[in-house]
């Protein structure tokens, strides 16, 4: 099975030469599973031609905000859309899926409740799991399709589920401590409060749950249409 990888930013420097880029990470996360990936630079202004290009597509996180005026936006949201008419399986993670909701008629705001970054407990599907995060933006209003899967006290949306269409989680299953570790030291000072920053530190070596979220999207990709 081809997975389309819609790229909506770049991982910093330092980060693409020890792990390389968002779409790397993405192929380790669900390694074992059969998949092969095309990359298209979308943040680049690289689209696909055809949601018939791959058999299933997944939008990666980025530093930018879905509500922000890039020329990629638009495009952006006019072909999930078209995906989502064709019925290929989508899986959007932290800026993906914020980008979904909004292409869909949702809403996304630079959250009043700020920054959430680091090993962060959800509720997703009726299991408790620890996942690394790094956000400040959120879905605010749902679009008319989506279930809430997923949520805790600080993200009400933190998954949704729309039929057998899309598959879209806040937090990211494909950041590894390391990563995070990066984040804090070469993105986060300046622009996340510092006393988030040190407690995000402090968990670093605590276990997340990344493999369940990883077997959840494979058999989402997977599952009869």
């Amino acid at each position: 099975m081809k997975i389309g990888i819609l790229q909506t930013g770049h991982a910093i420097d330092i980060v693409r030469r020890e792990l390389g880029d968002y779409d790397a990470m993405f192929a380790r996360l669900l390694e074992g599973h059969g998949f092969s990936y095309q990359t298209w630079n979308v943040v680049d202004e690289d689209y696909p031609d055809s949601p018939a290009d791959a058999d299933g597509w997944l939008i990666t996180g980025s530093k930018h905000g879905a509500y922000e005026d890039h020329p990629w936006i638009a495009p952006l949201e006019s072909f999930i859309r078209a995906v989502y008419a064709d019925g290929r399986p989508l899986v959007g993670v932290c800026f993906g899926h914020q980008i979904i909701a909004q292409a869909l008629g949702g809403k996304v705001v630079k959250h009043p409740g700020g920054w959430v970054i680091g090993r962060t407990e959800y509720e997703i599907e009726g299991a408790h799991l620890p996942l690394n995060a790094w956000h400040q933006d959120q879905v605010v209003e749902l679009p008319r399709d989506a279930e809430v899967i997923g949520s805790n006290d600080a993200c009400a949306y933190a998954a949704l589920l729309y039929g057998n269409r899309a598959y879209t989680i806040q937090p990211h299953p494909e950041f590894t401590a390391h990563m995070i570790g990066q984040l804090l030291r070469h993105r986060g000072p300046g622009v996340v409060p510092d006393p988030l920053l040190q407690q995000a530190e402090t968990q670093l070596d605590a276990p997340i749950a990344s493999d369940a979220i990883a077997e959840r999207i494979a058999a989402f990709f997977k599952q009869e249409r």
